[in-house]
């Protein structure tokens, strides 16, 4: 049977449970550190985070904060875990487009030829990354969220909900693009940006 262990019991982790129930998992359990989670979405919460170590299944880190989602995928990596990635079908990806492991890829996401997405990313729903873009580790593309060609985008940075990168850009890593900004210009200090065009918060 094709088993899948979730970590994180969050609203995350149901659309995560949903695209891996669509991938053919047969049976997903979670793991969860919160004392009054017992199930997400109807699947069982089985234990806490550090009891992975007693499955020898599939896993994915479904938790939104970078910073955790990397620790814990670290220690999964580390313990020799299979580490998977989960694309749903209605996304459309390029054949030669390399996706790393720990990364989820939502219902509606297009991903353009030569782009290389790291691991641990979440390119949500219905976001698109164009061709010759390089996504770094523990990336967040949000919901409606765009990049054109040729943009670079550095380890756990943030891109909110329907912000733009115009083409041919970089951001470094460690940013937070707020929902709706427009990046215009290489960003090469981390930070929060926000606005059109996207300006660093003081």
């Amino acid at each position: 049977m094709k088993q899948l262990i979730i970590i994180g019991a969050s609203g995350h982790g149901k659309v995560v449970a949903d695209i891996a129930k669509i991938n053919g998992y047969e049976n997903i359990l979670f793991l969860d550190d919160n004392d009054k989670a017992f199930e997400c979405d109807g699947y069982r919460v089985v234990g806490k985070v550090s009891e992975f170590v007693n499955f020898d299944d599939d896993f994915f880190v479904a938790i939104g904060n970078a910073g955790t989602r990397q620790k814990i995928q670290l220690q999964l990596e580390n313990a020799n875990k299979t580490v998977v990635a989960l694309v749903h079908p209605n996304a459309v990806i390029a054949d030669n487009v390399k996706i790393g492991k720990g990364t989820v890829v939502m219902a509606g996401v297009v991903i353009n030829p030569a782009t290389t997405i790291g691991k641990g990313c979440i390119i949500n729903t219905c976001s698109s990354v164009d061709h010759d873009n390089a996504i770094g580790d523990y990336v967040h593309i949000s919901v409606g969220a765009h990049t054109a060609g040729t943009v670079k985008i550095g380890d756990k940075t943030w891109l909110g909900i329907g912000a733009v990168v115009s083409n041919n850009l970089s951001i470094c890593e460690n940013c937070i693009v707020g929902a709706g900004a427009v990046v215009v210009n290489n960003i090469t200090e981390s930070g929060i940006y926000l606005g059109v065009p996207a300006i660093k918060k003081e």
